[in-house]
């Protein structure tokens, strides 16, 4: 007969965007003793703080944060990367005797970190269809050229008048942030994590009321000088709109708004739109999790906390 698990509780508080993640982890780690890890793709990145609700300085200044401002936006971040790096942060905060609140949305992240990454991003229709306008607008010559710069080893195997493979090896970057040919290389998964965790999904059961709350939010981002970042980021001489950090929800829609291709209003309803897009794929790759808690933040909001002190004894 097996003893109790004995392993070190790791609690995972995913959701989709503006579900109100934050301020949820920011009060249970000053509570609970805990530290917070980011799953977000991107608040790895240094100075893309309005455009991705990065935590502020005050709100980072009430509970340890970990995994926020570690990359230049010109630097590569895969989920092969975060797995590594999540593992180690889990790993102090447990000596340190204190609780680890993995707290974010980027479903890839959450993947590698708990069960390896031996399988590549599934199709994505909507990434598929900006590849094929992007095509359309640039030649297919154009999008073999944008693979040679971000994946040098796929491109040298893809010859540049094959469009299926240029597009899933552009997809699958798109979608994870890493090249093709490192997922092609990938080694099989992870072994047994050294921590139990407790998933606990914070989404309002009412889709109407996270499409509001990711309509306010935007247009605070707007009027906290959004499109300045973008700009101050736009003259970085490295960077450009085919990096993963660029390509983040809001920025790319920034990027094309500085470049004269939308008025403001266009910008706004696109911005909101692509969130909204982001949301419901969160969710639609939640809903995959069938090891974990679903929790109404308006209607149970209780509900959370007590499963939490249920796992922790």
């Amino acid at each position: 007969m097996h003893g109790a698990d004995a392993r070190p509780w790791v609690i995972a508080l995913m959701g989709p965007t503006a579900s109100g993640k934050t301020a949820l982890a920011i009060d249970w780690a000053q509570r609970y003793g805990g530290e917070i890890i980011s799953v977000d793709s991107a608040l790895v990145y240094r100075g893309l703080d309005i455009g991705s609700a990065k935590p502020t300085t005050a709100e980072r200044a009430q509970a340890p944060h970990r995994l926020i401002d570690i990359r230049e936006p010109e630097q590569a971040y895969s989920a092969g990367d975060f797995a590594v790096d999540a593992r180690q942060a889990v790993s102090e905060v447990h000596a340190a005797g204190r609780l680890p609140l993995l707290v974010g949305g980027t479903g890839l992240y959450f993947r590698a970190l708990f069960g390896g990454l031996s399988v590549m991003p599934a199709s994505d229709p909507e990434v598929r269809a900006g590849i094929e306008r992007d095509a359309a607008a640039r030649g297919w010559a154009d999008l073999h050229a944008e693979l040679m710069r971000i994946d040098p080893i796929a491109a040298a195997r893809i010859h540049a008048t094959d469009p299926q493979r240029i597009t899933r090896a552009l997809e699958v970057f798109r979608l994870s942030g890493r090249p093709i040919s490192a997922w092609q290389s990938e080694p099989a998964p992870a072994a047994r994590a050294p921590f139990r965790v407790l998933k606990l999904i914070l989404a309002p059961a009412d889709r109407g009321v996270l499409h509001a709350r990711i309509e306010q939010r935007f247009d605070q981002m707007l009027a906290q000088g959004f499109l300045d970042e973008v700009r101050g980021l736009r003259q970085r001489p490295g960077l450009h709109p085919d990096l993963p950090a660029m390509r983040a929800v809001g920025y790319r829609q920034a990027w094309r708004h500085l470049d004269g291709l939308t008025d403001r209003a266009g910008f706004r309803a696109e911005g909101i739109a692509a969130t909204r897009q982001l949301a419901k794929r969160q969710l639609t790759w939640l809903r995959g999790e069938l090891d974990a808690f679903w929790v109404d933040p308006l209607l149970a909001p209780a509900r959370a906390e007590g499963l939490l002190r249920l796992a922790l004894g």
